[in-house]
């Protein structure tokens, strides 16, 4: 059986690593909101192998079976390298996909294409499962170890290889598994097949470690680094990969990065050179050694701080291309601890920078900034979030999936712990019109004030903005009179526009870069003295509520108001699908519910109406409740998995981790309980797991709070182990129903692991929407609803 248990495991570490590296090149080559795809695109083909199981069981005999699953291993490998091609090379565009119909083709062939591998990957697995039923635990347990350490090879790969060298190593996985398998099948006519798949593995390794440039990730033709390319001096200074990001230096004199530059600024830009996360413009990096860099800096509306600071200690989180830090020094800050998460930013800083972060006054710390700020104590004339990324278009919340832990109302009540007395936290942001993206940093620091019980609050706030972006002071005690009249001296001389400070009046603000109707000063005034907080959220025409590390999404500001705009907007606006934005995921889930029934559940439909003479009625009703069960189990697992995977970002720093830690842990402990499913009674297990899952969401906040300032490596270890328990019940529900049909309808169970990977598909993608609207916790409790539907559907389905 040996063959069996090591190609399965072989497999299912190849296909975690492909799921994992798909995140990054989604990222990379699209944007964002398409990386929680890859989970969809997985489970439907998984799903769809349970219908075609169903239709065309496996071999029983162990020869035939070994050659069976040699060949599933083959085709994934061969799927794998369809799915590179066809991210490469299909012309996909979200831009066109309102007036140009094609697209919706493409999509479909997209994400349709890209889940063949994990058909393959399925029809390994469930095969398995179908033609071994006595081994299912072994086999579960196998299937789920491999997956493990699928995450612990993407993330390992990523740093080295680059995506498409991951995804070639996954494929390389496959061909191995493939080998082992084929060379357990026997002798003679088999062994020629045995050594051209040895040395395939051979070649696609070699592929993975030097691929070939037109295998390399192609960009999105409109991401900032398509654009910088297009320049004619452009040149990428350097092009480098980690776990979490692809990170270029790009070469231009086109490149200028002044966000909110005075329009009465005397200097001229200085040198800059693009530095670009994912594709994105982060921040540029910017020549200290330029002439009438001074003034250049000083017409900046974050030099304002400074004026009010001088010789300041300053605290600056994710300073990207360190513009921030060179302002800092050059504006006279004492010291400066520059905290910046992206080990590979500040290398490009050092190489590119000018030695900026080679002052004596200056000390660079490679970490998270939630974490820094929670490890340290230390105190802080200035806690500055430097403003990173380009502005957004926020009227379809195109960029709402974003997780952003640095700003929440528990993220801001930690800086402000960290000022000293009379300090000043800074935040930047950009403007929009309705004020959106400005008034929602505006209302979180509002709430943090208000959380942290200091009386007057509007005492202690100050914002000034120029033509494109907004500064928000809040001081560790009330303003001075001498501290507003140099605030609105310091934007009269550059012709910014006073928001709100203590006293304003509203002859005073919107007088340089006029708006309709002073909209952010009354926006801003408004939120800060309603009487009814909630009343003024609700008939705002954005979602503009505070962010909490249980609903972190910065970037969501859509209310379903705003559906008559977005429809009459569709394809007029040069954005991501049309300008649809949050339907997107409407859409998605739309897809995902035609492609599961159209894979999924016509083939078994096809299949009961052949049987239809067989159907007696208790078999009937059997079937409707394993029906349910495996669809319970579905929803379940990935209400737990999926918000999980987004909280873990806040403690581990970045979406790969998250997403490799949390799938680890899960399915390495769902493996030891599938080992351990048949000692346990199912009753009890589902409702120890239901307990478990109401547990979780009281106990992490207090753990991460309690342990966010440990290191990473200790981080990760503990995430991992405070994952187990969890993971090992969730791993017990699943063999146990398939020994209950194994008893009772043994012809059900690649029925019922298909409809297994279909609610597992429309779950991932309903994870995502009721965590953006409800938050995490509201998606765990209804992971804790589903098992505990499970548990009822169980008790007729096998109650040993």
């Amino acid at each position: 059986m040996w063959p069996f248990y090591v190609g399965l495991c072989l497999l299912s570490m190849a296909g975690l690593s492909f799921e994992i590296a798909l995140t990054r090149v989604f990222s990379l080559a699209q944007w964002y909101h398409f990386a929680f795809m890859a989970v969809s695109v997985a489970l439907l083909g998984f799903g769809a192998s349970g219908s075609v199981l169903s239709l065309f069981p496996p071999p029983r005999d162990p020869i035939r079976l070994r050659r069976y699953a040699a060949r599933a291993a083959v085709l994934f490998s061969c799927g794998v390298l369809v799915s590179l091609f066809t991210i490469n090379f299909l012309p996909f565009d979200s831009y066109r996909i309102a007036w140009e119909k094609v697209q919706v083709l493409y999509m479909a062939v997209y994400f349709l294409s890209l889940a063949l591998p994990f058909l393959f990957n399925g029809l390994l697995a469930g095969g398995l499962l179908t033609a071994l039923p006595a081994r299912t635990g072994p086999l579960y347990a196998a299937n789920l170890l491999g997956s493990a350490l699928g995450c612990l090879l993407a993330v390992s790969a990523l740093p080295l290889l680059g995506g498409a060298g991951t995804i070639l190593l996954s494929a390389a996985m496959g061909t191995l598994a493939a080998t082992l398998v084929a060379w357990s099948a026997g002798s003679g006519s088999r062994q020629p097949v045995t050594y051209l798949l040895a040395l395939t593995t051979i070649a696609l390794t070699v592929l993975a470690i030097r691929a070939p440039a037109f295998l390399h990730v192609r960009l999105s033709p409109y991401k900032d680094l398509s654009y910088a390319l297009q320049y004619p001096d452009a040149m990428v200074l350097s092009r480098r990969w980690n776990a979490f990001s692809r990170v270029d230096v790009v070469k231009s004199r086109s490149i200028r990065s002044a966000p909110g530059l005075s329009l009465r600024s005397p200097a001229g830009f200085p040198p800059q050179h693009g530095l670009y996360t994912d594709g994105n413009l982060r921040s540029a990096i910017t020549d200290p050694a330029a002439p009438g860099l001074d003034a250049f800096l000083d017409h900046l509306p974050t030099a304002l701080p400074y004026r009010l600071r001088p010789g300041a200690s300053a605290l600056i989180l994710e300073p990207g291309g360190g513009l921030d830090v060179l302002l800092a020094l050059r504006g006279g800050a004492g010291a400066v601890v520059a905290v910046e998460s992206n080990p590979l930013a500040v290398r490009a800083v050092d190489d590119f920078g000018g030695g900026v972060y080679q002052d004596a006054r200056v000390r660079v710390v490679v970490e998270d900034g939630r974490a820094y700020v929670r490890r340290h104590t230390a105190r802080y004339d200035l806690v500055h979030l430097s403003l990173n990324g380009g502005q957004r278009p926020v009227v379809s919340g195109a960029y709402s999936l974003a997780e952003n832990y640095l700003y929440t109302v528990e993220a801001y009540d930690d800086y402000l712990a960290h000022l000293n007395e009379g300090g000043l936290l800074v935040v930047s942001r950009w403007l929009q019109l309705p004020p959106s993206e400005s008034l929602r940093a505006w209302a979180l620091a509002v709430t943090a004030l208000e959380r942290a019980g200091v009386p007057h609050p509007e005492r202690r706030l100050i914002a000034i903005r120029s033509w494109a972006t907004s500064v928000i002071l809040v001081k560790n005690g009330e303003f001075t009179a001498e501290e507003i009249a140099t605030t609105k001296a310091f934007c009269a001389a550059r012709d910014f526009d006073l928001v709100y400070y203590p006293g304003i009046r509203a002859e005073e603000a919107n007088r340089h870069s006029v708006v309709p109707d002073a909209a952010y000063y009354r926006a801003f005034r408004d939120l800060l003295f309603a009487s009814d907080r909630a009343a003024f959220y609700r008939a705002y025409p954005y979602d503009v509520h505070p962010p909490t590390d249980n609903r972190p999404f910065f970037f969501h500001f859509f209310k379903w108001s705003q559906t008559p705009q977005i429809v009459q907007a569709l394809g007029k606006t040069w954005q991501p699908f049309g300008g649809s934005g949050y339907f997107v995921l409407v859409a998605l889930l739309a897809l995902a519910l035609v492609a599961s029934a159209g894979l999924i559940l016509l083939p078994l439909a096809l299949r009961r109406r052949e049987k239809r003479a067989e159907g007696e009625r208790e078999r009937q009703r059997r079937r409707a409740w394993a029906f349910a069960y495996f669809t319970l189990l579905g929803l379940g697992y990935l209400f737990v998995e999926i918000p999980l995977m987004q909280r873990f970002i806040l403690f581990l720093g970045h979406p790969v981790y998250a997403f490799a830690t949390v799938l680890f842990s899960l399915l390495l402990f769902s493996g030891v309980g599938s080992l351990l499913a048949r000692r346990f009674r199912p009753v009890i297990a589902l409702a120890l797991l239901c307990g478990a899952i109401l547990i979780y969401p009281l106990l992490l906040p207090v753990t991460f709070r309690a342990l966010l300032g440990w290191p990473l490596a200790l981080r990760l270890v503990a995430a991992a182990v405070g994952l187990a328990p969890l993971g090992l019940l969730m791993g017990i529900p699943f063999p146990t129903g398939i020994a209950a049909l194994e008893a009772r309808a043994p012809d059900l169970i690649s029925w019922a692991w298909a409809i297994n990977g279909c609610a597992s598909v429309l779950a991932s993608i309903l994870a995502a929407m009721l965590a953006l609207s409800w938050g995490f916790w509201s998606v765990l409790l209804l992971a804790a609803v589903a098992y505990a539907g499970g548990l009822v559907a169980i008790i007729p389905l096998g109650r040993r």
